[in-house]
C-alpha cells in the first residue's frame, strides 16, 4: 500500500514538473505587444491571426477601446519570438479579406540593425506602431478626391458657359470651311491626273505611229534603203571609172581608142545612174515638202481622240 502511494506521488510530481517546464518555455517564447489603431477594426476578433510578411507568427488575445484615448482601439497580440523578433522599425497593418470580411494583422518591416521593442513608460507591453493599409490610404484620400472632383466640375461648368460655347461653335465652323477649301483643290488635282492620262495615251499613240511609219512598206525605212542603195551603186561606178581612167593614163595613144570605145560607155552608164539618183533625191525632197508627216509616219491611222 505504501509502495503504491509512493509511486502515484512520483508520477504526479513528474506530471507537474512537465507542465511547469512547458509553461515556462512557452512563456519565454511568446511575447505580447500592444497595437493602437485609429480607425475601425471591423472583422478583427480574439484569436485572429497575426502574420509577419505573410507568415503566421501569433494571434490576437484582446481587443478594447484605449482607456487613455477613446479615438483609438487597443489590440493586444501574442507573438512567438522563436519565429521572429519584432524590431522597433516594424509596422502593423490591418488587412480585411473582401470576400469573407475576416481581418488579420500584418506586420512588415524591421531591420537587423534596429533595436528590439521594449515597453514604454505607462504601458505593460511594448507597442508596435500601426501603419495605414492601402484601403485606409484610399479612405483617407477620399475627401481630397471629392474636393478635386468638385473643382473639376466647376471648371467644366465655367468652360461651357455661353461665350465659350459660341467660341466652340465658331471654331467648328472654321474647321468646316477649311475642310471645304481642301476639297476644291482635290477636284483640280483629279482633273490634272485625267489630263495626264490622256497625254500619256496620245504619246503612246505617237510612238506607235512613228514605229509603224518606219517599218511599213513604202515608209521611211524603205525610202532610206532605196536611197542608200543608189548611193552605193554610184560609189561603185565611180570606183570603176577611176580605175579605168588610171589604166588609160598608163596606156599609149592607141589605148585612147579603147578608152573612147569602152570607158565612155561606162561613163554613160555612170551618168545614167547619176540621173536616176538625182531623180530619186528629187522625189524624196518633193515628198518631204508636200507631206512631211506622211513621210515620217506613213499612212496615219485614226488613234484615240480625247472627247
Amino acid at each position: 500500500m505504501a509502495v503504491g502511494t509512493f509511486v502515484l506521488a512520483v508520477i504526479f510530481l513528474a506530471f507537474v514538473a512537465v507542465l511547469w517546464l512547458g509553461r515556462t518555455e512557452f512563456g519565454e517564447q511568446a511575447r505580447r505587444y500592444y497595437i493602437f489603431f485609429s480607425g475601425s477594426v471591423a472583422g478583427l476578433n480574439k484569436g485572429s491571426q497575426v502574420q509577419y510578411n505573410g507568415i503566421p507568427v501569433g494571434q490576437v488575445v484582446d481587443i478594447r477601446v484605449d482607456p487613455g484615448n477613446l479615438e483609438q482601439i487597443q489590440v493586444t497580440v501574442e507573438i512567438n519570438t522563436s519565429i521572429v523578433d519584432i524590431k522597433s522599425d516594424a509596422r502593423a497593418f490591418l488587412e480585411t479579406n473582401i470576400l469573407n470580411g475576416i481581418a488579420t494583422i500584418q506586420i512588415r518591416g524591421g531591420t537587423r540593425e534596429a533595436s528590439d521593442l521594449v515597453p514604454e513608460t505607462g504601458h505593460k507591453y511594448a507597442v508596435i506602431k500601426a501603419g495605414r493599409s492601402e484601403l485606409e490610404e484610399v479612405k483617407a484620400s477620399l475627401p481630397e478626391l471629392v474636393a478635386d472632383l468638385k473643382e473639376a466640375a466647376h471648371s467644366v461648368n465655367a468652360l461651357l458657359d455661353e461665350n465659350n460655347r459660341q467660341a466652340v461653335s465658331e471654331t467648328l465652323q472654321n474647321i468646316r470651311t477649311i475642310t471645304a477649301s481642301f476639297v476644291e483643290p482635290s477636284k483640280e488635282v483629279s482633273e490634272i491626273a485625267d489630263n495626264a492620262n490622256k497625254a500619256v495615251v496620245q504619246l503612246r499613240t505617237f510612238f506607235q505611229d512613228l514605229d509603224q511609219s518606219y517599218t511599213d512598206k513604202g515608209g521611211l525605212k524603205d525610202q532610206l534603203s532605196q536611197t542608200l542603195a543608189d548611193a552605193d551603186r554610184l560609189a561603185k561606178n565611180l570606183n570603176e571609172a577611176s580605175r579605168q581612167l588610171q589604166v588609160v593614163l598608163q596606156e599609149n595613144r592607141p589605148g585612147i581608142r579603147n578608152f573612147t570605145q569602152s570607158t565612155l560607155t561606162q561613163v554613160s552608164d555612170l551618168v545614167t545612174d547619176l540621173q536616176r539618183f538625182v531623180a530619186g533625191a528629187t522625189r524624196f525632197v518633193s515628198e518631204m515638202e508636200r507631206n512631211p508627216t506622211r513621210l515620217l509616219f506613213g499612212e496615219r491611222r485614226e488613234g484615240y481622240r480625247p472627247q
